[in-house]
């Protein structure tokens, strides 16, 4: 038996003035599957995650989220279903923000704590979460006050926080050294191997940054699907030399990838 279609783009191409700056494409996602999207600069990664957050809407074609058609669906109560990590969401975070209230105040889709009130239920919840992302002792900083590689993890936990069916993340690893990076991709993995965490979808520039447990790939080129499928068949030499347009020498090293110009 199949597993359930979450996410589903038909014929979709999105347009600005004259320009097509994605599509068209086709691209499913089922349960169960963990994706990465690679491409170089400006090859439509990033307009693609805003359509499967429901952040944006295409110019022509249909997209589906978790059953849903949108166009006929009040983005407001989809949204919560889909976890969406971006640092053009994290500018948006006040900068005396304490980090606990920067995960709690997703149970509410809100940024800035206000007068709301939270159960314990929600407060276990974003301690846990932080817990499992190595940063629990943060909880009474500001969030303007964290290293990149703390802010990385915070936004992760803000984007668990509501418990939703889809996870996706916008270059999370960007801007971190080598142990930031490493430590970021360890926790996601650890984290991923819970058999109720959700599908997750992560945008990367580069190969070193596929998590462990990644089960499919898609490269995208000039705002175009160029292969998509199993992650072992998709990212190879060939493949990647072929989407950045360089030589490229793509190696496996356990459950890694690595890659280096020939």
């Amino acid at each position: 038996m199949s597993e359930r279609r979450v996410l589903s783009l038909s014929n979709v191409s999105v347009r600005r003035g004259d320009r097509t700056i994605l599509g068209p494409i086709n691209f499913d996602v089922s349960e169960g599957e963990r994706w990465v999207i690679l491409g170089p600069n400006g090859a439509g990664k990033s307009t693609l995650l805003k359509l499967l957050a429901a952040m944006s809407f295409p110019t022509i074609g249909a997209v589906e989220i978790l059953g849903q058609h949108m166009g006929k669906v009040d983005v407001f109560e989809l949204r919560p279903r889909v976890g969406f990590c971006s640092s053009l969401m994290a500018e948006n975070i006040p900068d005396d923000e304490l980090v606990r209230d920067v995960v709690l105040t997703a149970a509410y889709a809100i940024l800035g704590r206000w007068n709301e009130n939270y159960d314990l239920w929600d407060e276990s919840r974003a301690i846990a979460l932080l817990t499992t992302f190595g940063v629990r002792d943060l909880g009474d900083r500001e969030f303007s006050t964290l290293s990149e590689g703390e802010r990385k993890r915070v936004q992760i936990c803000r984007a668990l926080m509501a418990d939703p069916e889809i996870l996706l993340l916008d270059e999370p690893a960007a801007g971190l050294d080598l142990g930031g990076r490493e430590d970021l991709l360890r926790r996601f993995a650890d984290f991923s191997k819970d058999p109720h965490a959700p599908v997750s979808i992560l945008v990367t520039h580069h190969i070193e940054e596929i998590p462990v447990g990644t089960t499919h790939a898609l490269l995208i080129k000039d705002g175009r699907i160029a292969v998509s499928g199993p992650v072992d068949e998709v990212i190879t030499t060939e493949h990647i030399s072929a989407v950045f347009d360089l030589p490229i020498i793509v190696t496996k090293e356990g459950a890694r990838f690595f890659a280096r110009a020939q």
